[in-house]
């Protein structure tokens, strides 16, 4: 078996039209621009590259995109003032601290102080209490990305057996949670993989849909993947490669070679789970915007 590769910047292309025609119905309708702050702290390029590409995504779809930056040595007290200011600002719907902080400062702590309804990120607690309770408000936008992609593909996630191998607070448990639920692209049986599973490879070996975020390249082989088997790789690891310009490559989680003899469906890296982060992010930025909006004074 050769498997189908999953073509994400098709599918996140296509999520970006349908938020930049909502976004344009919007601003008629209302005259009001949704807008996105992102807070960057210190001076991580890699960092600072996907905070560039929010920004212009953003404006791409007719939105506000600002950026916030801030020294390495902002203190914790610093940076939930600035988080603070922006709660208050109506302009502002969306708020992203872009992870990781340096070291000193509290990530908890300041996700905590956002206004839970301009999390477009999902992490504040309400927010995840809202997903686990089947009442979403805001989802991370990885695992909505991954949803969004197997419902794009005709994937049968209703009564599929899920396995996720990682259960960070970013991608692994909110994937877990919005699979769980009920509608479209949910219903599912989920088993999520961490390094406590005793043998990883034999719970791999039953997922019907396989997802892997634990960025460690090539931690599934293709013996780990059943027959038939639909292959979501949402690790994204920079490698050295002095055959690149860059000196560097993306590689996944998965050895893709030996994957793709096996599944029927998978996604590549890059190009696969990647283009749908940010464009699931925007969609949130819309959702909040419009919310806001709704509200009385």
């Amino acid at each position: 078996m050769t498997a189908r590769i999953i073509d994400g910047k098709a599918i996140a292309a296509k999520v970006r039209g349908e938020v930049a025609a909502s976004v344009a119905e919007f601003r008629a309708a209302r005259g009001v621009i949704p807008g996105i702050t992102v807070v960057i702290v210190g001076d991580d390029p890699a960092s600072h590259v996907y905070v560039r590409s929010k920004e212009r995504a953003a404006e791409e779809v007719g939105m506000s995109g600002k950026v916030v930056k801030l020294p390495a040595d902002t203190t914790q007290e610093q940076l939930i003032q600035t988080v603070e200011s922006l709660n208050k600002d109506a302009s502002v719907h969306g708020i992203l601290v872009q992870i990781p902080l340096p070291d000193h400062l509290d990530e908890d702590e300041v996700v905590r102080a956002i206004d839970p309804r301009k999390d477009v990120d999902g992490l504040h607690p309400e927010n995840v209490g809202l997903l686990f309770s089947g009442q979403t408000r805001f989802a991370p936008a990885t695992p909505s990305g991954v949803q969004r992609i197997l419902v794009e593909e005709g994937v049968e996630v209703r009564g599929a057996h899920v396995v996720i191998v990682g259960r960070s607070n970013l991608v692994g448990k909110p994937l877990a949670g919005l699979l769980l639920g009920r509608g479209k692209g949910a219903n599912a049986t989920v088993t999520v993989c961490h390094t406590g599973t005793r043998d990883l490879a034999a719970e791999t070996r039953r997922a019907d849909i396989l997802v892997s975020a634990t960025g460690i390249p090539g931690s599934i082989t293709g013996d780990m993947v059943k027959q038939g088997a639909v292959v979501i790789d949402v690790g994204t690891t920079r490698v050295p490669d002095s055959s690149k310009r860059s000196g560097f490559r993306l590689a996944g989680d998965v050895v893709f070679d030996e994957a793709c003899e096996v599944a029927s469906a998978i996604t590549p890296v890059p190009g696969g789970v990647g283009p749908m982060t940010i464009a699931m992010l925007l969609s949130n930025v819309l959702a909040a915007a419009k919310a806001a909006a709704s509200v009385p004074g």
